[in-house]
C-alpha cells in the first residue's frame, strides 16, 4: 500500500525544471548577469526564473540561481529551487562540452501528502556552437536523496498505520534529449526536447517527454 502511494509523489517530484543554456561563443568577458525565463512541459506546465552569474576564471564558470513552480490554483504549494554551477571542460573548435552541477530543494503536495526534498542535479551537455546558433545534446541525472513527508488526514483514515517521517533514498530520474538556440544582441532563445526514465531503467511517467522554451538577457 505504502510503496504504490509513495512511487507515483516520489516520481512527479524529482524533476520540473532544467538548467539555464547558455551558448558561451555569444557570451562576453564583459557580460557578467544573465538573467532567464522559461516557460516548458514536464509532467504538466512549468514556468521558471533564473540568475547567472560570470567569474572572471580561466575555465568558463557562471554560478546559477533558479526558481520553478508549476501551473495550477495553489501556486507556491509545489515549486523548485536549485543552486549550483556550469562549466565549459572542453573546447575545440566549433565544439563544446558543458557540465552542470546543482543542489536542489523541492516541495509538492497533494491531497494525500506534503512532501519536502532535498536532491541533487548533475548534467552534460556537448554540441556545435558558433556566435549566431547552437545545438547540443544532453544527459543528466536528477535525485531526489532525502525526502521529508507529511501525510493528510485523508491518507492516515484510509491508511491509519501509515507514518510520516524521512525517507532515504527517493529515487531519481535519467533525462536525455536535444536542445538548440538563435542569439541575437544580448538576447539567446533556446528550445530543448527530450525524455525521462526512472532510475532503474523500467518505469516512465504517463508523459515521458520535456518540452521547455527559454530566452536569457546578458547584462
Amino acid at each position: 500500500m505504502k510503496s504504490k502511494i509513495l512511487i507515483p509523489l516520489l516520481f512527479l517530484i524529482a524533476s520540473n525544471s532544467f538548467s539555464q543554456n547558455i551558448n558561451w561563443r555569444n557570451l562576453t568577458n564583459e557580460q557578467k548577469h544573465i538573467i532567464s525565463l522559461n516557460v516548458g512541459l514536464l509532467h504538466g506546465a512549468t514556468i521558471g526564473v533564473g540568475y547567472g552569474y560570470q567569474l572572471n576564471t580561466k575555465l568558463p564558470i557562471i554560478l546559477n540561481a533558479e526558481f520553478s513552480i508549476p501551473f495550477g490554483e495553489i501556486l507556491f504549494d509545489d515549486f523548485k529551487t536549485k543552486i549550483g554551477a556550469q562549466a565549459e571542460i572542453l573546447k575545440i573548435g566549433g565544439f563544446s562540452t558543458t557540465v552542470k552541477a546543482y543542489g536542489v530543494f523541492r516541495r509538492f503536495e497533494n491531497d494525500n501528502a506534503r512532501l519536502l526534498n532535498f536532491g541533487s542535479e548533475f548534467s552534460a551537455v556537448s554540441g556545435y556552437y558558433k556566435h549566431n546558433w547552437y545545438v547540443a545534446g544532453e544527459f543528466g541525472f536528477d535525485k531526489a536523496i532525502v525526502t521529508h513527508i507529511k501525510h493528510s488526514d485523508i491518507m492516515r483514515d484510509y491508511y491509519p498505520e501509515i507514518k510520516n517521517g524521512w525517507y532515504i533514498p527517493t529515487g531519481g530520474n535519467f533525462f536525455y534529449g536535444i536542445q538548440s538556440g538563435l542569439s541575437f544582441g544580448r538576447n539567446d532563445l533556446n528550445l530543448k526536447i527530450g525524455s525521462l526514465i526512472t532510475q532503474d531503467f523500467k518505469t516512465t511517467p504517463n508523459f515521458p517527454y520535456y518540452l521547455q522554451f527559454g530566452i536569457n538577457r546578458k547584462l
